[in-house]
């Protein structure tokens, strides 16, 4: 769903969401892309977790007598954590910055899911393209008042980067359909596939070598994941279709992006691109082509009959998905920044059990022993995929 992006500096362990708007929403959390809270959460949608962004391109200053070197993968501890805003100064960031991050990760998905299952709105691609356009609004206006470093949308810029943002939009997209037609539980555990699909990507791709504990916790969540969904009671085969379609995508996001990345950095002014420069890229040229696909899809037709457009409430709805698109990003920035991408992965992946649980009881999900136990059983594949993949790279 919209204005995520995917921190690229570690190795991709797919969470999510977001298309899903992907997200990118996990333990490797693809990029913080605002959309689906899973195409737009790198913890719910599975991506690369490191990132290139500086510490003076943070939205949020920090006081502290040593400085992090992110960049160089190093984090440096600092006598005195704080943030200063205005007159008042925020202790325990990085409980602070978790919490805010989880609470918008949670909320994006379950937004999502209200306005398109609650709402019974039929018009996903038109509730990406609204979710993009605020995100493109809120950034651009970030940028110009000084409070955020972009670099300038050239056309080598964006000649180099449309291959990725069709993949981005495709995500986006599939993540609205899967969710409209499956529970939020079924989707995280769904979205698990995604994490097989880049291990095997980055193995045949990149001739990564995996470990056998991370093939053993990829080979549960395929477990998991087939189980879920013979006891899902609520199964719909077009919304697994499309959730299938998604994995595929969001996988080709991350292993994509990781080959796109260094030619787009040549291709700006500064030599670098960081996350907000992302995030603006991304959902500009996401734009025209959303607006093809409405026209494609004909969405136009129910958009100029649909009574929800009247109604100011839903107006306020979808617009406040949007900036929980855009807060994804921001908080997992500031969260990256205060802590490490071990605690990082790790917190998505727990970040998976309140927000399915949330899903079955504001939605009243009819499930089963035997389903819910498959849930479990998934999403304690996903803390175990992610102790594999920190250990994985301490040892490397």
């Amino acid at each position: 769903m919209g204005s995520r992006v995917v921190p690229l500096s570690i190795p991709n362990h797919t969470m999510n969401s977001i298309g899903e708007r992907h997200e990118t929403e996990d333990s490797n959390h693809p990029i913080l892309l605002s959309g689906d809270k899973y195409s737009r959460d790198p913890i719910l949608n599975p991506g690369p977790l490191g990132s290139p962004l500086r510490r003076d391109r943070s939205p949020l200053k920090i006081l502290s007598d040593e400085e992090q070197d992110l960049e160089e993968g190093k984090l440096l501890k600092s006598k005195e954590n704080k943030l200063l805003v205005g007159p008042v100064r925020v202790y325990n960031q990085a409980l602070l910055s978790g919490f805010a991050y989880c609470l918008s990760s949670c909320s994006m998905i379950l937004v999502n899911k209200f306005v398109l299952s609650g709402y019974d709105f039929s018009a996903g691609i038109s509730l990406m393209l609204y979710q993009n356009f605020v995100s493109v609004i809120v950034v651009s206006i970030l940028s110009l008042s000084g409070k955020i470093s972009t670099e300038p949308l050239t056309w080598r810029l964006v000649r180099v980067w449309l291959p990725v943002n069709f993949i981005f939009v495709g995500m986006l997209i599939t993540s609205m359909f899967s969710l409209k037609h499956i529970n939020v539980a079924m989707v995280t555990i769904l979205k698990n596939v995604t994490n097989v699909i880049t291990a095997l990507g980055e193995t045949y791709l990149f001739g990564k070598y995996h470990d056998t504990k991370v093939w053993t916790a990829l080979a549960l969540m395929i477990v998991s994941a087939i189980s879920g969904g013979i006891t899902d009671i609520s199964f719909n085969a077009v919304g697994y279709l499309w959730q299938f379609c998604n994995c595929i995508l969001t996988a080709s996001y991350s292993l994509t992006l990781r080959r796109v990345m260094d030619t787009a950095k040549q291709a700006t002014k500064s030599g670098n691109l960081n996350e907000f420069s992302m995030v603006l890229l991304n959902n500009t040229l996401s734009l025209p082509l959303g607006l093809f696909l409405v026209l494609v899809f004909n969405e136009i037709d129910y958009l100029t009959t649909t009574p929800l457009l009247k109604d100011p409430m839903f107006w306020i709805v979808i617009t406040s998905s949007g900036f929980m698109g855009l807060a994804i990003s921001f908080t997992s920035m500031w969260f990256l920044h205060q802590t490490s991408a071990t605690t990082y992965s790790l917190v998505g992946s727990l970040n998976k059990i309140p927000l399915s649980l949330a899903g079955i009881l504001l939605f009243h999900v009819p499930t089963s022993i035997k389903n819910a136990m498959s849930i479990l059983f998934g999403l304690l594949a996903g803390i175990f995929f992610a102790k594999a993949k920190m250990r994985e790279r301490s040892q490397s």
